[in-house]
């Protein structure tokens, strides 16, 4: 398998998935760049579950290609794991990122440290072209910052703060970022279930 589509139209995600998986698969397509248009309705209750939703309809469309598709969100502990699954449509999906992370910093006011613990989750799903599916998850943990800080990421980036580094996710360098994030674990682990078989 030379190639792959990844269920996805986000080129800030486009390009972490081609740097972790160019030495693998030499041609790696988006949705838009395959030519596949296709409304898909996320209405699972996990990550995984989106994932494979978006990774079916994909392959669906594309019969005989790998496809992957990742679901990815925010969990923060203090607001018992929110806004989890629905990070990408949390307070509307055409609500700028801007928005959302001075929500849920204003939401965190006066909430000290210790108690401001949160996680990245990625789950990628991969549907084979002979119809076999496969799906893994990875986390990378932190806490959410103070205030935005970074211009290096997309999202909730700016907001995530990872005590290792002692920044934000938007202030690593891809190289950092590719090494310690939930997507670049999971694309690593789903790499190595691709060659096992």
């Amino acid at each position: 398998m030379e190639r792959l589509i990844f269920a996805t139209g986000n080129e800030g995600k486009m390009r972490e998935i081609r740097d972790i998986l160019a030495d693998t698969y030499p041609e790696i397509l988006s949705m838009k760049e395959a030519g596949i248009r296709t409304d898909i309705m996320e209405d699972g209750k996990t990550y995984e579950e989106n994932a494979m939703i978006k990774a079916r309809a994909v392959a669906e469309a594309a019969p005989g290609e790998l496809v992957l598709a990742d679901d990815s969100g925010l969990e923060i502990d203090y607001l018992g794991k929110e806004p989890g699954i629905y990070s990408a449509r949390y307070l509307g999906e055409d609500t700028s990122y801007r928005v959302k992370n001075a929500d849920l910093i204003r939401r965190l006011e006066g909430v000290p440290d210790e108690q401001r613990t949160a996680r990245f989750v990625c789950a990628i799903a991969a549907v084979l072209p002979d119809g076999r599916e496969l799906a893994v998850r990875a986390t990378i943990e932190g806490r959410i910052d103070y205030e935005e800080k970074g211009n290096n990421g997309f999202g909730y980036d700016p907001i995530f703060y990872v005590p290792e580094f002692g920044k934000t996710t938007a202030e690593l360098t891809e190289e950092e970022k590719n090494l310690v994030s939930h997507r670049g674990k999971a694309l690593r682990l789903m790499k190595e279930e691709l060659k096992k078989l």
